[in-house]
């Protein structure tokens, strides 16, 4: 297997994440500026393996495959600390719209892949633009939010920035669902029809053994 410079971008994102972590829960003043700082390389990189991607066409089904898991993953992680360093419900709430939408829109992914039917569920406008809603909300979050003093970090512009993040994200968590609603409208031919199909063999069944 060979391996791109898309890919080892995105490998390199993944190893971030240890290292956003580890840097999130250090008991120094500038962690908040590092934690936001790792995340914003990770962004960029992202950006980056894609465009390298399509304009030097260093496309590899590994790294197709790859791409995606390192970016949820490191959703998923950065909304991890901003909760546990800001724990309130609303915040929480937020945390689980994103997440609990991203494990609902790879099951319904996989299964279209399995009948065929992958194309149906691809990329739409609205998903980008809710990932960059989501990757300035998560810059500003953790930017301001620190589990050393808990809540929000007493900072440059920590309170105002922490306010722009917090709605960013509620905004985010609302494209987030309008995107699944999308994702699920393309695919429910494809759920009707083999939901009937199954009913259809059932039927065939029953009729052989009678």
């Amino acid at each position: 297997m060979k391996l791109t410079v898309p890919t080892w971008l995105t490998m390199l994102r993944i190893m971030l994440i240890p290292v956003l972590i580890l840097v999130f829960y250090l008991p120094y003043k500038w962690t908040n500026f590092a934690s936001a700082g790792v995340f914003a390389l990770a962004s960029i990189t992202d950006w980056l393996d894609g465009w390298i991607a399509r304009r030097y066409q260093q496309h590899s089904a590994f790294g197709a495959f790859l791409d995606p898991v390192a970016d949820k993953l490191m959703v998923a992680v950065a909304l991890f600390l901003i909760v546990q360093g800001h724990p309130t419900p609303w915040m929480a709430f937020w945390a689980s719209v994103i997440v609990g939408r991203e494990i609902a829109v790879s099951a319904l992914r996989e299964w279209m892949a399995e009948i065929g039917q992958r194309a149906r569920v691809k990329v739409a406008s609205i998903g980008k633009i809710k990932t960059t809603v989501q990757m300035i909300a998560l810059l500003c979050l953790l930017y301001s939010v620190t589990p050393q003093r808990g809540g929000i970090a007493d900072i440059w512009l920590g309170r105002p920035i922490f306010h722009i993040g917090d709605w960013m994200l509620a905004f985010a968590a609302f494209l987030t669902l309008w995107s699944g609603l999308q994702y699920l409208y393309a695919a429910w031919p494809a759920l009707r029809a083999d939901e009937q199909a199954a009913a259809e063999r059932n039927h065939g069944e029953k009729r052989q053994h009678s």
